[in-house]
């Protein structure tokens, strides 16, 4: 990511935090009821211990599995989302960077599931996805939720390449555009390939029409 769209990205989240937040919270995003429980079915076929979820934003899945009495730990870039998550929880949120994550910093020990839900938006995610390895207990899982690469490639085809997101149909609070880098599933399966990383399982939860609304992609460290 150039430093120019990395500005832009923070600035997209630190202008939006307000209308995101009421956008989970008011269940505005339809196709959310889908990847919501997708992702929470996941998460407890691992019957995990501790999680750390990546990108946490303001905070919804902490507090969901807090109630399920999984220990939890959410981080995010974004110090408004943050700020939102805090405010409705004494959950621990903090601010942490994925550059912090993958230098090793923030000191958060070690889980054994790491969950990414629609948050990792970089074209440069091999530092990071490399740096997961030291967070991870040695039987371990990722979990990455993400748009489902067949039905989100938009007017400019399959291929990976920066879009533009306006968050239309979101309802009110969105000030500023989030560019955001998409990718094919080739390109996601060779990212995590490369950085150490294998396929368990593979999922498209879908809608009643039978259209894929996210592509769910549970994976551990190779070898």
């Amino acid at each position: 990511m150039s430093g120019d769209t990395q500005t832009q990205l923070m600035h997209s989240w630190q202008c939006n935090a307000a209308g995101w937040t009421r956008a989970v919270r008011e269940r505005r995003i339809a196709s959310r009821q889908i990847t919501d429980a997708a992702l929470l079915e996941a998460i407890a076929e691992r019957a995990p211990r501790r999680v750390l979820d990546i990108g946490c934003g303001e905070g919804w899945l902490c507090r969901v599995l807090a109630e399920q009495g999984v220990d939890t730990l959410g981080v995010d870039a974004c110090a408004a989302l943050v700020e939102a998550a805090r405010q409705v929880s004494a959950l621990d949120y903090r601010v942490c960077s994925y550059a912090d994550l993958a230098a090793g910093r923030g000191e958060l020990g070690r889980f054994d599931l790491l969950v990414a839900n629609f948050a990792l938006l970089d074209e440069a995610l091999l530092p990071l996805l490399l740096g997961l390895h030291a967070l991870l207990e040695p039987d371990g899982h990722l979990l990455i939720q993400t748009v489902h690469p067949w039905t989100a490639s938009g007017e400019q085809g399959y291929r990976d390449g920066w879009r533009l997101e306006t968050f239309a149909g979101f309802g009110d609070g969105f000030a500023a555009p989030m560019p955001w880098y998409f990718r094919t599933l080739q390109s996601w399966l060779e990212v995590l390939r490369a950085a150490g990383f294998s396929l368990c399982s593979l999922r498209e939860p879908s809608d009643a029409q039978g259209m894929p609304r996210s592509l769910l992609l549970v994976m551990r460290a190779a070898g």
